[in-house]
């Protein structure tokens, strides 16, 4: 049965072709000479690798050019520019053009169009993006999580590309920039960057800044993990940013009674073995629902790689679309991509 499946498969990649709407393409294409205006819409959703056949690629980027020269896209400009690109015959020649243009599409569905065929084309992105992966698995070569990092960031490039980035008004702009010297004023020394919740450091580093790499390095049982957790813990509260914590040494029960004993400021052992008062009691309850409310996700696998962290962090950022912050507890356990005798 596995056999016939993989045939099928086989054949659906052979023989099938790849997504597309010629209708769809040979409209949009109308509806442009017939509205001009209809250009401004579509430009900023599709770009001429969108289209699936080559003429019609082609035909696109010739009405572009016109456009970024100020010149209507008509039958006779469009005829010309092909013309002086020397690809006017490539197309189909000047009947080819004339046949779509004398196509009858509603120009105010210029729109649709353009999402029909944006649409065909990441499903050929896709496509196109699985063969290399499967190109990648069936040469078996290199590490498999290597493999696994170009599958997911490959599927991933394509579901977060964004073609259009919007217009905003003078008035949204100013109120955003007022909005961060606020956020600024707020923060003890205008951070431009994460408060670690430490006043001292946050005034030498003016906070966490982004795609920073910050090694904390001490002799053991100086309190490394209790203070990475506490910069967790501060980045989570006050700046409501999501924190992914990766422990290599300690279980997430572990770390996780280590935030609950530092929040309820109660020695950790009482809290272990039950041996706690009842005022001991009700701080650990009220540190449990603050901590109930944080944005922080614990991973304990052991022996994880910087790939695998990689993953795991893009995933967890896309799900909440933004990540403040990544502590790994700690560095040297991290298993190495290949064998090393060193």
């Amino acid at each position: 049965m596995a056999l016939k499946k993989n045939k099928i498969s086989e054949d659906l990649l052979l023989n099938k072709t790849p997504p597309h709407d010629i209708d769809a393409e040979q409209s949009i294409l109308s509806a442009i000479f017939i509205n001009n205006d209809s250009l401004h819409d579509i430009i900023s959703i599709l770009s001429p690798e969108d289209f699936y056949k080559g003429s019609h690629q082609k035909i696109y980027q010739a009405i572009i050019d016109l456009a970024h020269k100020g010149e209507p896209a008509d039958l006779v400009t469009v005829v010309n520019r092909l013309k002086e690109k020397g690809e006017l015959e490539s197309i189909g020649g000047a009947s080819y053009l004339a046949a779509i243009s004398d196509a009858a599409p509603v120009a105010v569905n210029a729109v649709h169009y353009a999402d029909i065929i944006k649409g065909k084309s990441s499903l050929r992105q896709l496509i196109s993006a699985s063969s290399g992966i499967i190109e990648k698995c069936m040469k078996d070569q290199g590490d498999f999580e290597d493999i696994i990092d170009f599958a997911e960031s490959s599927i991933f490039n394509i579901s977060s590309k964004k073609t259009e980035g919007g217009f905003k008004t003078l008035g949204e702009l100013i109120n955003l920039n007022i909005d961060k010297l606020e956020d600024q004023q707020g923060k003890d020394g205008g951070l431009s960057g994460l408060s670690t919740g430490y006043t001292r450091l946050d005034k030498i580093t003016s906070g966490l800044q982004k795609s920073d790499l910050i090694i904390l390095a001490a002799r053991p049982s100086m309190g490394k993990t209790a203070f990475a957790l506490n910069i967790a813990r501060n980045v989570a509260l006050h700046e409501h940013k999501p924190v992914a914590v990766f422990s290599l040494e300690m279980s997430n029960e572990q770390l996780s009674m280590r935030l609950l004993t530092s929040e309820a400021r109660i020695d950790s052992n009482r809290l272990r073995t039950g041996f706690i008062s009842q005022e001991d009691w009700q701080n650990a309850t009220d540190a449990a629902g603050i901590l109930n409310e944080l944005p922080i996700f614990i991973d304990d696998t052991p022996n994880i790689t910087a790939m695998e962290i990689r993953a795991k962090a893009r995933k967890l950022c896309q799900k909440h679309n933004e990540l403040g912050l990544i502590v790994v507890d700690y560095l040297q356990l991290m298993k190495p991509p290949f064998r090393t005798d060193r």
